[in-house]
């Protein structure tokens, strides 16, 4: 089939999801096209929730790796697809089981809490899976005398600590987006934007959260901006998320953080832009790439994630 017209991709790809009773997950990091197309678009604890709730029979999931991952967890009879085997995460993959194992033999007696940005094999030597929406809340609603794991993002467990002040040994692991914000350029913004707000995630380095008027999880910044009265944002996290910023708040100002390298313009994920529109419809048509995971590893890691979603539903998040 020879298309060429992004409208003629979009036609087909919503063709192929009524035929194939499928639906697209998309990130808040996806480009804006493709949030455009998706059926759900989301931070990783609600894609995780919707993951889980759907009547479909296929998933494409529009984000990296380790996503569609725990979507296949939590749907083990669905079919899921990713676009794009090659969209991984700096922070994930940076992080190997075999090390990480060796981390938990080394602090014994405490309870493993890993980020959801970790691969599947990891996720499954886990007690419990937490997002940047929940992680606070995660940590809070056990006991408070017991000793805890975290990793694998340093600043996320950093900023955790400093939240709840419990005992917590940190993996030390930083996501490449999140680390390279530059705190000068920041300031500069702000000194240019004097009315902005600068909002970021809890995955940017201590000196950059700061200088923070707020620090929220990706969906958390996006719900700031619709009931904050400020007009102008700087924005310190994955620049996607201004596309539904925008939408949001048609009449805002939204500023994407410089990183520290002045040759770049805005701090994009090379690994979430690496899904496309024409991808997306050569998954949905030729059912490939799949995720497949073997059902020991499957089992093992659908306990930590589970645990993580019935401590969100309890809590409300």
């Amino acid at each position: 089939m020879n298309i060429k017209a992004t409208t003629d991709y979009v036609s087909e790809i919503n063709r192929l999801k009524k035929n194939k009773n499928a639906i697209i997950l998309a990130h808040y990091y996806q480009t804006g096209d493709i949030q455009d197309i998706a059926d759900f678009v989301g931070d990783s604890l609600a894609l995780s929730q919707k993951a889980a709730s759907n009547d479909a029979d296929i998933i494409l999931f529009a984000g990296v790796r380790f996503m569609a991952e725990t979507a296949k967890v939590l749907s083990p009879g669905k079919r899921v697809f990713i676009p794009d085997m090659n969209a991984g995460c700096s922070l994930a993959d940076s992080c190997k089981a075999e090390d990480f194992s060796k981390f938990i033999k080394d602090n014994p007696g405490r309870t493993v809490v890993t980020y959801v940005n970790t691969n599947i094999d990891v996720k499954a030597l886990s007690d419990i899976i937490c997002t940047s929406s929940n992680a606070v809340q995660i940590i809070e609603s056990l006991p408070p005398g017991e000793k805890i794991l975290f990793g694998p993002d340093r600043n996320l467990g950093n900023y955790i600590l400093n939240k709840t002040g419990r005992d917590i040994v940190i993996w030390n692991g930083t996501c490449h987006v999140h680390e390279e914000f530059s705190l000068e350029a920041i300031i500069r913004l702000k000194n240019e934007n004097p009315v902005a707000k600068i909002i970021v995630h809890p995955e940017c380095e201590l000196p950059v959260r700061m200088v923070a008027d707020f620090i929220g999880s990706t969906a958390s910044l996006l719900q700031f901006t619709k009931k904050d009265n400020s007009s102008v944002y700087i924005v310190g996290t994955e620049p996607g998320i201004i596309h539904q910023m925008k939408k949001a708040n048609p009449s805002k100002v939204f500023i994407p953080a410089p990183p520290r390298d002045s040759t770049c313009g805005c701090s994009e994920c090379s690994f979430m832009k690496l899904i496309t529109i024409e991808k997306i419809f050569r998954c949905l048509m030729d059912e490939i790439p799949e995720i497949i995971i073997d059902h020991e590893i499957l089992m093992k890691a659908r306990k930590p994630i589970v645990r993580m979603m019935e401590i969100s539903e309890k809590l409300g998040l």
